[in-house]
């Protein structure tokens, strides 16, 4: 039984063993820079590469074209609330000032007929007072 462990164990050295020198006759066999296939493959990356970053510029225009439509639309509707609170503002001073006048009409009106029974009274009492006289 103790020999077929050793066994295992030698045929998994020499597995590893040839696996790193694939890799290495791998690594050495690998083609130039300047071989037509290589440079082929460096200008599909780099295609690849400048259409993706244009994709991601048009990405961020986009992006950009929206904010700025959305900031548009809140300032208009921003605006649109403030006019309308303006208008309701105005609309609140004018009838405070209607309701002003009338209650300085009502008071104007009081004091009139005030001083119209007043000078009533007065009459009435000029004339007792001028009867009284005649009399005695």
């Amino acid at each position: 039984m103790r020999k077929t462990k050793e066994q295992d164990f030698v045929e998994r050295r020499k597995d590893a063993m040839s696996a790193k020198l694939a890799l290495l006759e791998r690594f050495k066999n690998r083609p130039d820079e300047n071989d037509p296939e290589v440079q082929a493959r460096i200008a599909e990356r780099k295609a690849i590469a400048e259409a993706r970053e244009q994709r991601q510029k048009e990405k961020e225009a986009r992006r950009q074209a929206k904010l700025a439509e959305e900031a548009r639309l809140k300032a208009e509707r921003e605006a649109a609330i403030e006019s309308e609170r303006r208008a309701r503002e105005e609309e609140e001073r004018r009838e405070a000032a209607r309701r002003q006048a009338e209650e300085l009409a009502r008071r104007a009106d009081r004091l009139a007929d005030d001083a119209a029974r007043k000078a009533a009274r007065d009459a009435r009492y000029a004339a007792r007072k001028a009867r009284v006289r005649k009399i005695g």
